[in-house]
């Protein structure tokens, strides 16, 4: 699933801290929290990404009878359309919650909760791996992309999607409003924008030994037909969650409308445009 997050970076996916010994994963924590409000953020905030789900599995040419695995699945709005588009279809988030509402919106799914890090699927299981907004929290991400890589077939593609860079996303005053309300961040821990800049995925797909063949960039808005269900919506995200937990419901609800209020639209309600770069890569071998 595509995710919200802010400055502070809360990663999605659970994933190994690779640490040392005694390193724990952090689905568990992550799950709570993007499961907290799994119903309002499928209903209000997913629907913002289904251009870039489209547009990013069409350029991976997925085709019917393609096996597809979307990992960070969330609420299973891009295992939908991958399905709608005739692929066998499997996904993986750490919100216990977001899978149950994706096993209702497509049963026939391979869908599971686990670590970004240690896929529970088999070597070479999958003709296409998506990512959207998720491999850039891995406590390794050069890892996480290898075991992308895995449970890939050889020639299989690798689609990831992150932010576009920060003035091309009307969100991330948003983002930064949350992250003033959050704990800081642990030390050199990357934040929502580490892979936007233009070479930064295809660079990691080649330290994971992938091919970046094409690129692209798609356009998301974000709706909210009034000041409540904006606010809702917002504070559905797993790091806004964290941030009530810091400083309270009603600091944050107010640190939102506040940051989103440049683009209320003339009827009371809210459109904030953002872009999304995205690769498609391939196993080579």
């Amino acid at each position: 699933m595509a995710s919200l997050t802010g400055v502070r970076p809360q990663p999605k996916l659970g994933h190994k801290q690779h640490s040392g010994e005694g390193a724990l994963g952090t689905a568990q924590a992550q799950g709570a929290l993007w499961g907290a409000r799994a119903r309002e953020w499928a209903d209000l905030q997913e629907v913002a990404f289904e251009p870039l789900y489209r547009q990013a599995l069409e350029a991976a040419e997925v085709r019917d009878g393609n096996s597809v695995l979307d990992v960070g699945c969330g609420a299973g709005l891009a295992v939908a359309v991958a399905r709608e588009m005739g692929a066998k279809v499997a996904g993986l988030d750490a919100a216990a919650d977001l899978i149950g509402i994706a096993r209702s919106r497509t049963p026939e799914a391979d869908l599971r909760v686990g670590e970004l890090e240690e896929l529970p699927f088999a070597d070479g299981a999958f003709d296409v791996v998506t990512g959207f907004n998720s491999f850039q929290y891995a406590a390794d991400r050069v890892n996480a992309l290898r075991e992308a890589r895995r449970v890939m077939q050889p020639g299989g593609r690798l689609v990831a999607a992150v932010w576009g860079e920060p003035e091309q996303c009307q969100m991330s005053g948003y983002l930064k409003a949350l992250g003033s309300l959050m704990p800081p961040p642990p030390p050199g821990a990357p934040g929502p924008w580490a892979l936007s800049p233009p070479g930064a995925l295809e660079d990691l797909a080649s330290q994971a030994d992938l091919q970046a063949v094409s690129s692209g960039v798609a356009t998301c808005v974000f709706r909210f037909g009034d000041d409540g269900s904006a606010v809702r919506g917002l504070l559905a995200a797993g790091p806004a969650v964290r941030a009530v937990q810091t400083s309270g419901e009603a600091p944050v609800a107010n640190a939102i409308l506040e940051a989103i209020g440049p683009f209320r639209t003339d009827d009371g309600g809210y459109e904030l445009s953002n872009a999304f770069r995205y690769i498609v890569a391939r196993r080579t071998n």
